[in-house]
């Protein structure tokens, strides 16, 4: 194992986390919220600060970090000597202004892949936008040729065989809906103010290692970048991500489809090392992207994740009532186990594709 990815991957690890539980922790405040502690790292203490109310602390093992909130279950029992002033507690504030203190993590990823994307790009000097999806060549005796596809082929729909379906804008839309999908997909394609259905089914590609088609996009349109338009097209390149994890999550929750392309620990660990070899800017999108995946991930409905805990706002606000305490323990405790089985099976991903 390389000392130097270790120390990549736990740099890694902890920016994102602590940059999340930051927002958490200066909404907090912001609120008035009485917070017991904010570490970085987990583990035992190696040092700490006493501030007028909160603890800043730094622990053994650089995997992250937490802020420990009054009204929280955990910070309530790692503090219970703590005489917390009235009306200070999460729970003690309107139903808005916790959405806020939920959300907030969620808002520093964005706000940390955002800026990333952005001044990665300004280094960079120029930017390639994904071209239109349109046919500009075919591949020669390849499915695409076979099924009947003609150069100037305007793709507007592609339909999968389970019905999931998507209207690409561009070629990044069509990669990240079809990647090495080995089933038959319908396209409705606009050829002389026409619209034509055809199916293909695509074939593996030995050199690329994936299924392909035989559909290739015009160049891609390199702009030049300055301080003005950084801006635009590191929204451009998150927004791209962005659509690519929900293709990712939909096809995971509606057909269980792309398990087997998941990653976790040691497939993040894995990663910073190879980026990090690439140089600072590779590494650092490789940042913006973890944070971008870390901030939608919570914004799944699960108790357990933040977007959990907004939905469960929601619905104690509507009701004007705290939902049962063992129906959200049961549900909180399921959580975890679906949770803690995904982990076990992403990483036996991993694992298993590095002896493979």
């Amino acid at each position: 194992m390389n000392f130097m990815n270790i120390i990549y991957f736990l740099l890694l690890l902890s920016l994102i986390i602590v940059i999340h539980e930051l927002g958490h922790f200066l909404a907090a405040k912001l609120f008035g919220v009485w917070c017991y502690e904010f570490s970085f790292g987990m583990g035992p203490l190696l040092f700490k600060h006493q501030g007028k109310e909160t603890q800043f602390s730094i622990r053994a093992l650089p995997i992250g970090g937490y802020v420990a909130m009054a009204g929280e279950q955990d910070g309530d029992e790692a503090y219970p000597d703590v005489a917390v002033p009235e009306g200070r507690r999460l729970t003690d504030k309107k139903p808005w202004q916790k959405i806020i203190v939920m959300l907030a993590g969620v808002f520093n990823n964005f706000v940390l892949a955002f800026l990333i994307f952005s001044f990665v790009i300004l280094g960079n000097g120029t930017f390639s936008t994904s071209p239109k999806a349109v046919v500009d060549q075919i591949t020669e005796g390849s499915p695409a040729e076979k099924a009947g596809f003609e150069v100037g082929d305007v793709i507007k729909r592609i339909v999968k065989e389970d019905g999931s379906s998507v209207e690409p804008e561009n070629y990044i839309d069509m990669q990240s809906f079809s990647y090495n999908y080995t089933g038959t997909e319908t396209y409705t394609v606009e050829r002389d103010g026409q619209e034509i259905v055809i199916q293909v089914t695509p074939e593996y590609n030995s050199e690329t290692e994936s299924y392909l088609i035989g559909i290739v996009a015009p160049d891609a349109e390199t702009v030049n970048i300055n301080l003005l338009n950084c801006w635009y097209y590191g929204g451009y390149e998150m927004k791209s991500i962005t659509k690519l994890l929900f293709t990712t999550l939909a096809g995971l929750f509606l057909h269980g489809s792309g398990l087997e392309q998941m990653s976790g620990p040691v497939g993040i660990y894995q990663a910073a090392g190879t980026y990090a070899s690439m140089g600072v800017s590779a590494f650092m999108f490789l940042v913006a992207e973890l944070s971008l995946n870390v901030g939608i991930f919570n914004l799944l409905p699960l108790p357990v994740l933040d977007g959990g805990q907004v939905i469960i706002t929601i619905i104690e606000w509507i009701a004007h009532r705290p939902l049962n305490k063992k129906v959200k323990m049961g549900i909180m405790i399921a959580c975890w186990a679906l949770l803690i089985g995904f982990m076990i099976f992403v990483t036996w991903n991993d694992i298993s594709r590095l002896f493979s």
